[in-house]
């Protein structure tokens, strides 16, 4: 597993953490039953709190994501990937929204918003 985290981010770290073992199980990187680092292994490589990475393996619970058999492990379920799909999609709306409320909060009009919508899709 190849976890990056930025410090400086904006964003959580265990919800930096919660994506991208998302995002490695929904590309396959992370296969079904494949057991995860130990809550204690990963918060010393990643040098972070213990209770960061509980959090972040509860979260992946929460949603499907792992199942965690007491004393032995946090293991990849079987996940449905047109869920795990439409969870991402949902993130992605969830951030577009907010970036729009900001945008709303400092005067901008619907066509302006728009319009530096489609500037930024031109570029991918």
């Amino acid at each position: 597993m190849h976890i990056i985290l930025n410090n400086s981010s904006m964003i959580p770290i265990y919800e930096q953490l919660v994506d991208q073992v998302k995002n490695e199980i929904i590309s396959g990187a992370l296969k079904e039953s494949e057991v995860l680092p130990s809550v204690r292994a990963l918060s010393g490589e990643l040098r972070i709190s213990s209770l960061t990475v509980k959090k972040a393996y509860d979260r992946l619970e929460e949603e499907g994501f792992v199942i965690t058999v007491h004393g032995k492990g946090t293991y990849v379920t079987a996940t449905d990937r047109q869920l795990a799909i439409e969870a991402r999609r949902k993130t992605a709306e969830d951030e577009l929204a907010l970036s729009i409320q900001h945008a709303n909060a400092i005067g901008l009009s619907k066509d302006e918003i728009l319009e530096i919508v489609h500037i930024i899709l031109e570029e991918y």
